[in-house]
């Protein structure tokens, strides 16, 4: 793919506050949130040079490295993996069908500050990483110290591993906007949304047992408040 600037797509990753879900699994006491913003950034897209992996800023072997396009089945396997943040200004990755580079064969994409989860399926073609720290993969059955607070801007949690559940509170944005979201998985699908929103002031919201991850941004940090 050529160098060109790269903007989430509202309609599977960005910034959209959606109505929720009539049977989440949460079971909370979830609000519909109806006008919410479009996603604003964007993160230009370098062309991407395959450098051999090495560990994460964990220390973990890197499954790929955190720059370049991937083909899925052949440079890299799927399954879901976790990169702990940008190293410029914002790291940008993008599931995709084909290869042409068109908008319209991107599955699902977001520009991250922070952490992120993505699952790669077996139907997808592409993975396109830049600007990102390596990847690594992600075991499905590995167990965390989860914790009772987590930075606003720290990107995505998975519940139970890194967040405990339990309701949270931050004392609102850092920015235009502090956006929050529950999901079920980490297709960032529109469906994979359990619920969202864009928070001006305080914000309170209830992560359930039964939530896969949670996102925020621009936010305050949250801290457990019960």
């Amino acid at each position: 793919m050529g160098t060109k600037s790269k903007v989430a797509l509202g309609a599977v990753a960005g910034i959209v506050v959606i109505g929720v879900v009539s049977a989440n699994a949460g079971g909370g006491d979830d609000k519909t949130s109806g006008g919410g913003k479009g996603p604003s950034a964007s993160s230009e897209q370098k062309p991407g040079a395959k450098k051999d992996p090495g560990k994460d800023a964990t220390g973990k072997k890197a499954a790929f490295s955190g720059d370049g396009d991937f083909q899925v089945g052949t440079d890299i396997q799927p399954g879901t993996y976790r990169t702990t943040g940008n190293t410029d200004d914002a790291c940008y990755w993008e599931r995709a069908k084909d290869a042409s580079g068109e908008i319209d064969s991107t599955l699902a994409n977001d520009n991250v500050t922070g952490t992120s989860y993505v699952t790669v399926k077996a139907s997808d073609k592409v993975f396109t990483s830049n600007g990102c720290h390596d990847w690594e993969a992600v075991d499905a059955a590995a167990k965390g110290t989860p914790a009772d607070s987590m930075a606003g801007d720290g990107g995505m949690f998975k519940v139970g591993v890194d967040i405990a559940p339990g309701t949270y509170r931050s004392t609102g944005n850092t920015d235009d906007s502090c956006y929050w979201e529950r999901a079920k998985d980490s297709e960032h699908a529109l469906d994979s949304i359990l619920a969202n929103d864009n928070v001006t002031g305080t914000a309170v919201v209830k992560i359930s047992a039964s939530d896969a991850y949670f996102k925020t941004s621009g936010c305050q940090d949250w801290k457990k408040a019960g």
